[in-house]
């Protein structure tokens, strides 16, 4: 399963737009499985039948998302597409999270498929439940779509916090970069979610203690401010091996002064894989 689950999140992440929300169909997409496994029976292509599974779970968040109602306030994050890319010779395997979603589901679906995870033609039909043919055919207008995209003028447009989500946001992380992990845990809801990716789940101020005990106690990390994939970060470093290059991040959410989710990717730094990450503070980081 351990060399299994970065592929999923590779092809969960790109089918959803963003790493935090494709980590979510991932855990999804296995329990199903696991509940699933007891009668199935033997099993000729366990990966191709998790990837399967995967798929279908994608598909169902993405109905999900698509029917919610979208909740914006002063206080929102803008939500914008992924910038485009002026080099020509561009690899599909470097795009970005976000680009793949101007692509429709199949074509994103075969090209993640075939040109990112490997996989054959038969297999990218297996897991869509698409014939060959119209599998085949996708992956053709993806690629190609995804070439316009690469020679289309770069749309750089720069994450907008409010002053109020940026303060919160450098308060979490100031926490962290002085120790003042009193004040980290007073900004956590009575029922904050804490997901320690493929590692454990925690709810509540009184189970996440150890969580935050074992920051404290660490002294190889250095931490910023920042967004991925349009949600408030906290991006961290390892000073053992490189203070310009992020390990990993820390997806934060709130309601209002609370911290209401916490999803941390320190045991899944595949997850950088593709992000669109922005530094609030390029110059700041301790």
């Amino acid at each position: 399963m351990g060399d299994v689950r970065p592929k999923l999140h590779r092809y969960c992440a790109r089918m959803a737009g963003t790493a935090v929300d494709g980590e979510d169909i991932v855990q999804d997409a296995l329990m199903k499985a696991l509940v699933t496994l007891p009668k199935t029976g033997i099993l000729d292509n366990p990966e191709g039948w998790l990837f399967r599974i995967a798929h279908n779970t994608a598909l169902d968040f993405l109905r999900r998302r698509a029917r919610s109602p979208i909740m914006l306030d002063d206080e929102a994050l803008d939500m914008i597409a992924a910038p485009g890319c002026s080099d020509q010779d561009h690899e599909i395997t470097a795009t970005s999270l976000r680009t793949f979603m101007q692509l429709p589901t199949l074509q994103r679906s075969a090209v993640i498929l075939k040109d990112v995870l490997g996989h054959s033609l038969e297999e990218v039909a297996s897991i869509t439940g698409a014939s060959e043919a119209a599998a085949k055919s996708a992956l053709q207008r993806g690629r190609t779509r995804l070439r316009e995209i690469a020679r289309e003028p770069a749309d750089i447009s720069l994450p907008i916090l409010s002053d109020a989500m940026r303060a919160r946001l450098i308060r979490y992380v100031e926490g962290f970069k002085t120790g003042d992990f009193d004040a980290v845990r007073a900004m956590l809801a009575d029922d904050v979610k804490l997901d320690l990716v493929a590692t454990l789940r925690k709810q509540g101020k009184r189970e996440g203690g150890e969580y935050y005990s074992a920051y404290a106690a660490a002294k190889r990390w250095a931490y910023a401010a920042g967004i991925v994939d349009g949600r408030t970060a906290m991006i961290v470093y390892d000073r053992e091996v490189s203070l310009d290059r992020p390990a990993y991040f820390v997806a934060i959410d709130f309601d209002g002064d609370r911290v209401v989710s916490v999803h941390d990717f320190l045991y899944a730094r595949y997850a950088m894989d593709g992000i669109d990450l922005f530094l609030l503070y390029p110059e700041l980081r301790s």
